[in-house]
């Protein structure tokens, strides 16, 4: 049987530290450590190794996209999925924070159900993504410079290449398997073999990298 999830949460204010942890623990995950500003989720994610950072954007001293950069660059193989809370979907910080490789992101007004449910996703090794809603974030912030960390698409297949470009665009893999005309399973390898070429952790950083190589553009159909 797979242990529950081990959760940091850190934001700046304690009655939402409080009540996701009340939300969390009635349902079996375990909350590990509590954080009121980036550098302290810095120094609780090394101490306690979670699976899971609840990673709030805004907070004095270190904000959650600088506490998030550290957190996935630091030299370790058991390094947490984090997700940003944010107040406004459509954030410039969140879009960094996707290209610095969070796992998604969701809304602080979130309903314990799917609060519950989005940490076990990630912790299943899953992007937390609204697809319609990604891709608006990513359309209105890419800048269609190349991406920070250069990947040379040309490892990929021409289907694989598809596989990208029609991920970008916010499919689902049921969705990418009907317009494929591919199995599901198929599908799934695909994602896979397309993530590990190109050092990617989740579908969240494909679909940014797609918008930055300009594979996919703003706007475009």
């Amino acid at each position: 049987m797979t242990a529950p999830p081990r959760v940091v949460i850190a934001d700046d204010q304690a009655l939402v530290r409080t009540g996701f942890r009340m939300i969390l623990t009635a349902d079996g995950i375990s909350v590990v450590a509590e954080a009121a500003n980036g550098a302290e989720a810095v120094e609780a994610v090394r101490r306690t190794t979670p699976d899971v950072v609840l990673m709030d954007v805004r907070m004095p001293e270190m904000d959650g996209l600088e506490a998030t950069r550290r957190i996935l660059s630091a030299p370790s193989d058991t390094s947490p999925r984090v997700i940003i809370l944010t107040t406004f979907d459509l954030d410039r910080y969140v879009y960094a924070a996707l290209s610095a490789g969070a796992s998604g992101f969701l809304l602080k007004d979130v309903s314990p159900e799917h609060l519950v449910a989005a940490v076990r996703l990630v912790r299943a090794g899953d992007a937390l993504l609204a697809p319609a809603i990604t891709r608006r974030l990513i359309e209105r912030y890419a800048t269609g410079e190349p991406a920070t960390v250069h990947r040379d698409l040309s490892c990929l297949t021409p289907r694989e290449l598809e596989v990208l470009r029609l991920l970008a665009r916010g499919l689902s893999n049921a969705e990418l398997a009907g317009r494929l005309h591919l199995s599901d399973a198929t599908v799934k390898t695909h994602v896979a073999r397309i993530l590990s070429k190109l050092s990617l952790r989740d579908r969240a950083q494909a679909i940014v990298l797609a918008y930055e190589t300009g594979l996919v553009t703003p706007g475009a159909r």
